[in-house]
């Protein structure tokens, strides 16, 4: 297909309540839009690497400036047929994963249209069908948690994660542990600690945790390997996966047990399915992450979630659950309780809806040939 122009929206989507991980507390998520049209056709990818580079080195306001000034140029009036070719026309830029995301999700989506196909299929998804865990941040107290864990058990949620940060640690997980024994259960550090926490870690296998996701740092891998030499609980790797080169030396170095695959922070469709394949061959498991997108991020991650090496439920939510209205539609929601639906339409099935985007832009630009 030749990209004939592009557009991108660089928008902020307030939440119903602040989300606290160990990275601080977000009241809304920035997030960058970008449509890629090819004559008749259009698709829609988005990437939200939030409003400050805490999560990566990437900050959303700096994702559009990448996105406008160098990527766009990058693909314009070309014709693309891959999306290795995509990949391939913009690994001149080095890094910024997400703004790269952003136009290969859109590729993908368009791609998916116009062989009349819902993208979940021609990825190779064994099912429409996703399970999802859920997911709770740091709470203003441990009884709060303890109740809402209990309302998502008691709504068919098979798997929680829980996110962990210094204060909210050893006492937090004892309490959960001990109010639900059979629970499968998971923590969060992302990038909190250092190996000097190595025995604290040790302490975290009497839990029987399904694992650890993202001990330390976002770009380590060696002393994960050596913090998973020492510890009975896998370590899932989550920041520090941003291509399948890294993903494949993960692997070799032993520094993980699972790895956490979002499209946005790996730079889009085609090297998730990469990363999710040299998974696969070396037998490390899989699960699908978001970063709070609107519908079309979170479907573009269930269209991923449907693959075959996706062996833990999911970080896939319900509209409802961080937005009043999502900016896109139709809403994600439920197909039964904790189960998700990839669309049967054409592409992921889901576009912005052009009366909250408007409301919620921060700046936009178009660019044509």
């Amino acid at each position: 297909m030749k990209i004939d122009s592009v557009e991108i929206y660089h928008v902020a989507m307030p939440l119903v309540y602040p989300f606290r991980t160990a990275f601080g507390n977000d009241e809304v998520i920035e997030s960058v839009l970008v449509k890629l049209i090819s004559g008749d056709n259009y698709g829609w990818g988005e990437a939200s690497p939030w409003q400050y580079p805490a999560y990566s080195s990437e900050f959303a306001e700096g994702q559009f400036i990448v996105s406008h000034k160098f990527i766009s140029g990058s693909l314009l009036g070309k014709d693309i047929t891959s999306g290795q070719q995509l990949q391939q026309n913009l690994a001149w830029i080095k890094g910024n994963y997400f703004a790269k995301s952003g136009f290969d999700l859109a590729w993908w989506d368009i791609h998916a249209k116009m062989q009349n196909k819902p993208l979940w299929q021609i990825i190779g998804g064994k099912s429409p069908d996703v399970e999802a865990g859920a997911d709770f941040g740091i709470m203003e107290s441990i009884d709060l948690l303890l109740e809402t864990i209990k309302k998502a058990v008691a709504e068919g949620y098979k798997r929680v994660k829980l996110k962990y940060r210094p204060g909210w640690e050893l006492n937090m997980i004892n309490s959960v542990r001990n109010a639900f024994p059979d629970l499968v259960i998971h923590i969060d550090c992302n990038s909190a600690y250092t190996l000097a926490d190595t025995d604290m870690f040790k302490q975290l296998d009497k839990y029987n945790l399904a694992m650890i996701e993202q001990p330390l740092m976002n770009d380590d891998l060696i002393d994960h390997a050596m913090l998973q030499a020492q510890i009975k609980t896998p370590i899932c790797l989550d920041e520090s996966i941003t291509s399948p080169a890294k993903a494949r030396k993960a692997i070799q170095i032993k520094a993980c047990g699972w790895i956490n695959i979002k499209p946005g922070r790996v730079g889009g469709i085609t090297n998730a399915l990469e990363i999710h394949d040299i998974a696969a061959a070396a037998g490390i498991p899989c699960w699908i992450g978001g970063m709070l997108e609107s519908a079309v991020g979170a479907n573009h991650c269930i269209a991923l979630a449907t693959l075959p090496n996706i062996k833990y439920p999911c970080d896939v939510f319900p509209s409802s659950r961080f937005y009043k209205r999502d900016l896109s539609v139709p809403e994600t929601i439920h197909s039964a309780p904790s189960m998700f639906r990839a669309h049967n339409a054409p592409g992921i099935g889901v576009e912005p809806d052009s009366e909250m985007l408007e409301k919620e832009i921060l700046n936009q630009v178009v660019v044509k040939r």
